[in-house]
Parts: structure tokens; sequence; C-alpha cells
């Protein structure tokens, strides 16, 4: 039988990477596994990933999801390699550690723009000022077209494997939130990877455009901008935890404040200000449900004895989830190892 495999990838474009994808028809005797799928080449002299006098990039399958919209058709995840079977220095993926154990629960916010504009704006000027478009209901809020693109995504996602956890209207009009959940550094940004696929597909038939830049409307206005919170456990915080530990691990977040803006997206500056709901680029806060800080504590992991999860808000919209979590993986690791150093001598 025949399937559509289709390799996707990210390009070599900065600061951000862009999805993109080719499709390879192979031959299976049944429903193909991800260690049957074969390495795949590309042009990388037009992705920014290898001059036109040396072109050749590879697609090295590293997960593999069910492809909703296609009979026998698979979405292959890719990591790019260079010829010689390296990672390509584009390759995040390659570059950060992992643990399964560690969780990761990614908030992706977007607007939904049309003819250069989010959807339900005016053709001149701004709609009624923010305040009943968060999780709002009605035409006048969401309009006629959102509501549908994003309950379509819910199903693509849920059809494809991925671990999406609900899905809500956001507080600018146009503006829209999808949650995905992972276990592991790498499959967490994976599935985030392929659902930020799946709804940028979508919107081609609706003749939409996904905006993933953390402040579209500008820094003038009073209007949100759009992040990629982030909460995450490993299995030390969900299970042993403890004060002590949730200081030290504060404390290490705050050293390595500007290693983590560094990796938590491109022009964060312009919606790290203090308002709407973040806190200040050059600052690093923390407090229980405190959506104006850089760290938000749940109720819940201090009820029960500073162990769960914990938000970090700081991520925007468009920042490689796979540089947030090994950033966020390599801070943790630190104090970790530390506690448990601590942990044998005590004993």
């Amino acid at each position: 039988m025949k399937f559509k495999l289709e390799y996707i990838w990210l390009d070599g474009y900065e600061p951000v990477p862009n999805l993109r994808s080719k499709t390879k028809i192979v031959d299976f005797e049944t429903e193909p596994t991800l260690d049957q799928l074969p390495l795949w080449n590309f042009d990388g002299s037009s992705t920014r990933q290898a001059d036109g006098s040396s072109s050749d990039c590879f697609l090295q399958p590293v997960a593999l999801f069910p492809d909703p919209a296609r009979n026998r058709g698979h979405l292959v995840m890719c990591e790019v390699l260079l010829p010689d079977g390296t990672p390509h220095p584009s390759n995040n993926r390659a570059a950060i550690a992992d643990d399964p154990d560690a969780w990761f629960g990614f908030e992706q916010e977007y607007f939904l723009y049309k003819d250069g504009s989010p959807l339900g704006f005016p053709k001149e000027g701004f709609p009624a000022p923010q305040g009943e478009y968060y999780t709002g209901v009605g035409f006048k809020n969401v309009g006629d077209i959102a509501r549908q693109i994003v309950d379509e995504h819910i199903d693509l996602c849920i059809e494809a494997g991925i671990a999406i956890e609900g899905v809500n209207a956001e507080v600018a009009k146009g503006q829209w939130e999808f949650q995905i959940f992972g276990k592991g550094a790498k499959r967490a940004a994976d599935e985030l990877w392929i659902a930020r696929y799946l709804m940028l597909r979508l919107c081609e038939r609706y003749g939409v455009d996904v905006n993933f830049h953390p402040k579209p409307l500008g820094v003038d206005v009073d209007w949100n901008g759009s992040g990629l919170h982030t909460n995450f456990s490993t299995k030390h915080l969900r299970e042993i935890g403890g004060e002590e530990y949730f200081a030290a691990l504060m404390s290490a977040f705050s050293e390595a404040r500007d290693e983590h803006i560094a990796c938590y997206g491109p022009e964060n500056d312009l919606r790290l200000t203090g308002l709407h709901e973040t806190a200040a680029i050059d600052d690093f806060t923390y407090g229980i449900a405190d959506r104006g800080a850089s760290i938000r504590i749940p109720h819940s992991f201090v009820n029960s004895g500073h162990r769960g999860y914990l938000e970090d808000r700081r991520p925007n919209s468009m920042a490689d989830p796979y540089r947030i979590t090994g950033r966020i993986l390599q801070t943790i690791e630190s104090v970790t190892a530390q506690a448990l150093i601590e942990d044998a001598f005590a004993a």
C-alpha cells in the first residue's frame, strides 16, 4: 500500500524558524512505524540551511503522527542533519537534554488574521476595548469563522494523537489559545510544533493567516500580546519538592534570567513590559496566582507542600519550544543535582 508521509522540519531562518514540509509517497505492507521511515534530503539553499554549491540537507524522522486530513497519511516530525549525519546548526532539538519524567504544558496564544488585520477588526481603527473577548461567546466577540477554525483544529489534534487539553478565546479580539501537554522535553515540543503545523495548514482553506508575533498590534495601544506560557514539573518537583527546594529553584531561575530570556522568543521586550499580565523583562518575580509575575505559583502547589507544577509566563508565542524546554531543564537539573547531594550527606 502507498502511504503519504508529510516530512516536517524547521528551517534556518532567524531569529525564529519557519515550518517546512513536503510529501513522500512510500510503499509499505502495513502501517509504517517510525524506525521504518527513510532518511530524505531537501534543498537547504532554499531554506537558509546550506549554500547552493553544496545544498543537500537531510531529514531524520524523530516523531510520527497520523495525518487526519489524508487517507493513509502520516505527519513526520524531522530533525535536520548535515550530509555527514551530524545535527545541522539549526537543529535545536538535537542540542537539548531530555527527561521523560519532565512534564510540560504549553499555552499557545495566537491571532487569526485576514487581509492584514485580526479577525473582527474594522477596516479602520479598532473594535471595542478589551473586556468581553476573553472566553467570549457570541458574534460580536468571536465572529463567525474563528470558532469553526478552532473547533476543527481540536479535532485534527485529537485524531493526530496530540495531547491537546483545551482552547479558549483570549483577551484581545481575534486572539485565541490552545494548550498542549507532553511528557519529555523533546516529545512535548514535537507535539506543539505539529499542533502549530495543523493550525497553519487548516487556515489555508479559510484564507486566514496565523500570527504568532508576541505583540502584533504594537506597544502604543491597549491590546494584549501573545505568550507561550510554559507549565513544567519534574519527578522531583512533583514527589519531593518542599519549600527549601522551591526557594533554591527560584534563586537559580533568577540567576539564569538572561539565559532564559534569550531562549524565550525574539522581540519579547515589546511584550514583557510589566503591563497586560506580564512581568518586566529585566525583572524576575514569582507569586501565588500572580499573572503579572515571571513565575506563577498555583495554589495547589503551595497547598501540596510546594510540590507539583509551576508556570513560566515569560516565553512568547513564537518561541521555539525545544529551546524553552531545554533551558528550563538545564536550570532545574543544576538545583536537583545539588539537592540530591545534600540529601545523601544528610542521610
